[in-house]
Parts: structure tokens; C-alpha cells; sequence
């Protein structure tokens, strides 16, 4: 497998608030987790931008050069996976990356 990386695009079965399901998550762990532990950290995207709630959420500029069908969103809702488990199928844009580690720095008060 290739090597995953921070901003990456994967599938993978998702564990959600009421099912699990198979669906697009960006990596948000870093290269130096993954090179310490066996496991990936997941952000969750999802396609509701209806449901966007303020400052830990937000609308992927460039959600078609990231791999994504449609519009969507990063959520503040994270899971954990195995490298094996992940299925890669793009990359978020840097722009969009950088909007993604905002709303993570705001949800967890970091500087």
C-alpha cells in the first residue's frame, strides 16, 4: 500500500452515531503518529452541508480534485482505523487542508 499521509482522502467503514458505513474520511493523524503507532486517526466528511454548524465544521472548497462525488464537509467527529482498512482516493487541496486543521485547532483550544 501507499503511504498515508496527513490530508489524504480514504474509505472506510465508518463508525457513525447510529451505524457503521463505508464512507470518505481525510487523515488527520500525523507522519509521526503513523511511524509510533499501528492505527490511523480519522476526520469524517460527509455530504450534509445543510447541517453545517459553525467553526468545527467546514465546506471542502475543492471536494472533486480531493476524490469526493459531491459536495461536502469536514465534521469534528473522529475514528480510528488500520492502514489496511483504508481505501486511498485522493488528497485534500492545501487550501482545504489548512481549513480542516483551523477547525480542529478551534474544537480541541489549541494555538
Amino acid at each position: 500500500m501507499a503511504s498515508i499521509r496527513p490530508g489524504d482522502v480514504v474509505t472506510c467503514d465508518f463508525p457513525g452515531a447510529t451505524a457503521v458505513k463505508r464512507r470518505p474520511t481525510v487523515i488527520v493523524s500525523s507522519d509521526i503518529y503513523h511511524a509510533q503507532r499501528p492505527d490511523l486517526i480519522l476526520g469524517v466528511l460527509t455530504t450534509r452541508l445543510a447541517t453545517a454548524a459553525g467553526s468545527t465544521d467546514c465546506v471542502l472548497q475543492d471536494w472533486s480534485t480531493a476524490g469526493l462525488h459531491g459536495p461536502s464537509m469536514f465534521r469534528f467527529y473522529f475514528g480510528m482505523a488500520l492502514p489496511t482498512a483504508v481505501h486511498r482516493i485522493g488528497r485534500l487541496s492545501d487550501r482545504d487542508w489548512e481549513e480542516v486543521r483551523k477547525c480542529i485547532r478551534t474544537a480541541l483550544a489549541l494555538s
